[in-house]
């Protein structure tokens, strides 16, 4: 790929297949300055939106990519910075849409998308996957660290208009940092946001690889598990978070259900709704916590609750 200045890969992706990636704004140009972020601190802190890479370059680069026999799952429009601080993206997805039938992915940390320009730029992808890793306004600005005038509610309410307004899916990625939004209270918190967002799927990820300046860490397997507990029956744990792989019962196990009756007390369709398995599933890891001594059994107004024992 070394003739080409905005194109990169086709790269495996754990989420979109072979995806060639499209580059829109300069190395570390974000509206965000996250402790997490594996490219280091960000360089240009900026919410100002105007051409910082030529739409006509990029496309030329893309015709001549296809016309070389390139192939891939996805067009995925994202690179080192935040694609949608360039002012012509939406242009450049529509058309690069019609140069090919490769699937326009946008790859966003969605933190401008309350704005109406912004958002209906973004509606250009087929498929869509901002990020949110905070319910609450300081924890927003502690693991974020976003440019003044973006605040919590504006990005959640520029989240939530995406959804409402987009043709396609919305996957909604969750970065967990130990110590900053992992606690059940920073949780529930996002849980709340997701419930106003109703994206089509939740994904929890975390810090993999050490980012270049701070102190940002992974959380461990019991939190991931806990976290999808907690972000409903549309989370699911990216292959990659899992710390030395994912767990044998990483899709179910008894420790989620414990997890999920800990926080309050629950009936067997509060369970096979929450974690989003069969009822018969759910009542089998049920009576093996009651037969462990785990859980017990009480009649609140006719119906059957389990709580800790």
């Amino acid at each position: 790929m070394a003739e080409y200045r905005h194109l990169y890969g086709p790269v495996p992706s754990r989420r979109l297949g072979r995806s060639l990636g499209v580059d829109m704004v300069p190395m570390k140009t974000c509206c965000l300055d996250c402790i997490y972020c594996q490219l280091g601190p960000t360089t240009v802190h900026t919410d100002e939106r105007r051409e910082y890479v030529r739409v006509d370059e990029v496309l030329d680069e893309l015709a001549r990519w296809l016309e070389a026999g390139g192939s891939a799952d996805y067009l995925t429009f994202a690179g080192c910075g935040e694609p949608t601080l360039n002012s012509e993206l939406g242009d450049a997805m529509a058309r690069a849409r019609e140069l090919t039938d490769i699937p326009v992915c946008l790859l966003t940390n969605g933190a401008l998308l309350w704005r109406e320009g912004v958002r209906s730029a973004a509606m250009q992808a087929d498929l869509m996957m901002p990020s949110l890793d905070a319910g609450t306004e300081e924890t927003l600005q502690r693991i974020n660290r976003p440019v003044e005038g973006i605040t919590l509610e504006r990005y959640i309410e520029g989240l939530r208009a995406t959804v409402e307004g987009f043709r396609g899916e919305v996957w909604l990625e969750v970065m967990l940092v130990a110590g900053v939004n992992d606690s059940d209270a920073e949780l529930e918190a996002i849980d709340r946001a997701i419930e106003r967002i109703h994206p089509a799927q939740v994904q929890i990820n975390t810090v993999v690889r050490p980012a270049p300046a701070g102190d940002a860490r992974r959380v461990d397997n019991a939190t991931l598990v806990r976290a999808r507990v907690i972000l409903g029956p549309n989370a699911t744990v990216i292959s990659s978070a899992w710390e030395r792989g994912a767990p044998d019962s990483a899709e179910h196990d008894a420790a989620e259900v414990l997890a999920l009756v800990g926080r309050r007390p629950v009936t067997l369709q509060d369970v096979a709704h929450g974690l989003g398995m069969h009822p018969n599933e759910a009542s089998k890891y049920l009576a093996h916590l009651v037969g462990e001594g785990d859980l017990r059994t009480e009649q609140r107004d006719g119906q059957l609750f389990y709580v800790r024992a």
